[in-house]
């Protein structure tokens, strides 16, 4: 009986499973909010002038979008700095995402809102365990 070629496993790179990482909570911040849009009052609500409980503004927007800029260019900053960088800055960041996901979720209701934060959650933390120990020559 002729066997079966073994499955080649190559190892992935920090970088890359970190910037994936952030790609992946990016989308579950983009998907999370879309559907927050589909409660009922969701839309009416942003058209009265209300982002959650917060009144749009600019400040208001401005905060927000720097909420989702900073995720956005770990993608980049992840693949770009070096190791040592890299590692600092994902340490800071995703310890200010696990807060703020935290945030987000306390005082919320609806089920589908838990299932998307806490596997944001879940990822902040790996990232966070990934670039405590990253990898170091010789070891």
């Amino acid at each position: 009986m002729k066997e079966k070629p073994i499955l080649v496993d190559h190892k992935v790179d920090t970088k890359l499973v970190i910037m994936s990482t952030w790609i992946a909570m990016m989308f579950l911040y983009v998907y999370c909010d879309y559907f927050g849009l589909c409660r009922p009052g969701g839309i009416s609500s942003m058209m009265d002038g209300k982002m959650g409980p917060f009144d749009v503004s600019q400040l208001g927007l401005f905060l927000a979008g720097l909420l989702m800029v900073i995720p956005s260019l770990m993608i980049l900053v992840s693949a770009l700095a070096t190791a040592r960088i890299d590692r600092i800055v994902n340490l800071a960041a995703s310890t200010i995402y696990f807060m703020v996901n935290i945030g987000n979720l306390l005082g919320e209701s609806w089920a589908y809102y838990y299932l998307f934060g806490l596997l944001e959650l879940g990822l902040v933390v790996f990232i966070f365990l990934k670039s405590l120990r990253w990898p170091r020559q010789g070891a």
